[in-house]
């Protein structure tokens, strides 16, 4: 079945319309990052450059690495845009773009994202490498497909009924990391539940002047316990890299530099060296 133009535009050159490169631009292992400043930094490591296109807030480079082929692309901030990302790079590799057809044979991609957050447990001190086993989606975006999360309704419907969820809210969701990309990359960093909020201030509990609706959401996310599982920490894109990932068939990973306590109120005003040395693990285990 051929997918109209509206569905899936293209750029007029045919390069994929957001994203804005061609599949050969495009390698199997990708990094994601927010910050479009973040790619240059990277590739810098690379050893060579292939390939550097800029769209808006989405930068790519693809290059190598220690014999590696390796993209680098900014995603912006926010599940919105993970949505926009995550369907153009399943297109890039699972659809004909001359056809317009999706192809019979499924490609999966390996997908990690690195990126900061706030950890919410007072045990994790900033300068921490935290690796998302689970993302937690409060944004509601898996909500506009059809999935199943099944395997972890248990976990979701003891939050709601533990945290008294506002009936107002998007209903969660929650799907796993791939396990051989946590194995590999963040063996040696703290895991547990990544929290995807779809904002960075209301969303996460900060009050600045606007007041907020649920002020003691934070303190009961702090204290949730499932099956030995916590909350670790609280950002804007894991849920939806890992369910968008899990239902179109991609390996995915978050890992993060907590710069951020929520409960002891530290915060890292410079984390380059940091961040810096989560790139390079991150490089030499994908």
């Amino acid at each position: 079945m051929k997918i109209p133009p509206s569905e899936l535009p293209l750029q007029p050159n045919g390069a994929i319309y957001h994203i804005g490169i061609h599949p050969e631009n495009l390698a199997d292992k990708v990094i994601l990052v927010g910050d479009p400043g973040r790619v240059p930094k990277i590739s810098e490591m690379f050893d060579s450059v292939e390939y550097t296109n800029s769209h808006r807030e989405l930068v790519t480079h693809t290059g190598y690495y220690k014999n590696k082929r390796l993209s680098v692309l900014s995603t912006g901030m926010g599940t919105d845009n993970i949505d926009i990302v995550m369907t153009e790079l399943d297109a890039l590799v699972n659809v004909n773009l001359q056809k317009m057809e999706a192809k019979l044979d499924h490609k999966s991609l390996s997908l990690v994202r690195i990126g900061t957050c706030g950890a919410i447990q007072e045990d994790i001190p900033v300068g921490s490498y935290i690796a998302s086993k689970f993302g937690f989606g409060f944004d509601g975006l898996l909500q506009f497909y059809q999935h199943n999360s099944q395997d972890y309704e248990e976990l979701v419907k003891h939050f709601v009924d533990f945290t008294g969820w506002g009936e107002r809210l998007p209903y969660p969701y929650c799907y796993p990391a791939n396990k051989t990309l946590l194995d590999t990359i963040a063996f040696d960093m703290v895991q547990g539940i990544t929290a995807s909020a779809p904002g960075f201030f209301g969303p996460q509990g900060r009050a600045v002047r606007a007041p907020l609706a649920f002020p003691f959401l934070n303190e009961k996310i702090e204290a949730f316990n499932f099956n030995n599982h916590r909350i670790t920490n609280l950002e804007m894109e894991c849920s939806a890299i890992y369910g968008l990932g899990n239902l179109l068939g991609h390996k995915t990973l978050t890992v993060c530099l907590a710069i951020a306590n929520r409960v002891t109120h530290h915060f890292m005003k410079d984390y380059s060296k940091e961040m810096e040395q989560l790139i390079t693990k991150v490089l030499d285990r994908i």
